[in-house]
């Protein structure tokens, strides 16, 4: 299973992290990791791209772990195109969840500073 967390600080994306294998069908043909891939990969470039803001990034070297961090002291700007890129990325995540739930499963902390 593919377990998704999500930390928010003030209700603003930290950092979300991603690990395990969804193991919905053989290697290659997993619809569920290629959807989360996707799905996160593609906002990872969106955020970079459109934001033009670098994030730390750290992955495994098997594709079963995921964790971005956005850097704090971005202009509000900045932020708020980072943070909307990412809320998209979470309901893309979120209707994949709804749809194939036995494979992966979000969570999601808020700190209040």
């Amino acid at each position: 299973m593919i377990q998704v967390t999500i930390d928010r600080q003030d209700s603003r994306i930290s950092q979300f992290e991603m690990s395990g294998h969804a193991e919905s069908g053989p290697y290659g043909y997993d619809l569920v990791c290629a959807g989360v891939s996707a799905v996160s990969f593609g906002s990872i470039n969106a955020v970079m791209t459109i934001a033009g803001t670098e994030l730390a990034i750290e992955q495994d070297s098997d594709g079963g772990f995921l964790r971005v961090t956005v850097p704090s002291g971005l202009s509000e700007d900045v932020m708020n195109k980072v943070q909307l890129l990412l809320e998209g990325m979470l309901v893309s995540l979120r209707t994949i969840e709804r749809d194939y739930n036995t494979f992966i499963r979000i969570t999601e902390h808020e700190e209040v500073l």
